[in-house]
């Protein structure tokens, strides 16, 4: 319950308003993936690697170590990015970013394309997802670039 409260005030407690308010794209999980891009959409490398990044919007780096030993203030309690696209493919990079409580329901992984059934959200956050579809891709296309540690 500690680690589900943790990724919820991650979520609540220092996330811009995500760009996108509209209902969410619809997907299917095959597996451990999301296999298809959400809304068939193509992701950005440049704009996943600054979303990964920015402090405010996707906050990776809270808990991820990144592929840029000078960022300052990175995590460790998430696996590392360096080597993630070979260890993951895009879909099943896809569904952690999206839910990943679908694969581990005590994961401290916050759903970034989840708005139903989570605790102590601030209300200017309800109803909406933390990063757009866009936003998701982009990061997916990012993450699934990053081949080799």
């Amino acid at each position: 319950m500690l680690r589900r409260a943790f990724a919820l005030l991650l979520l609540g407690g220092g996330l811009s308003a995500p760009q996108q308010t509209a209902a969410l794209e619809a997907y299917e999980v095959a597996g451990d993936a999301i296999p298809r891009p959400l809304g068939g959409l193509t992701g950005d490398i440049a704009h996943g690697e600054a979303l990964v990044r920015d402090r405010e919007r996707g906050n990776c780096l809270i808990c991820h170590q990144g592929v840029d030993r000078r960022e300052p203030f990175q995590g460790s309690i998430g696996p590392p990015f360096a080597g993630v696209g070979a260890r993951l493919t895009a879909g099943q990079i896809r569904l952690k970013l999206v839910d990943a409580s679908r694969l581990n329901p005590e994961t401290v992984m916050p759903p970034y394309y989840r708005t139903e059934g989570l605790l102590d959200v601030a209300p200017q956050y309800r109803g909406k997802p933390a990063l757009s579809a866009q936003e998701i891709e982009d990061v997916v296309a990012y993450l699934a670039s990053l081949g080799t540690p």
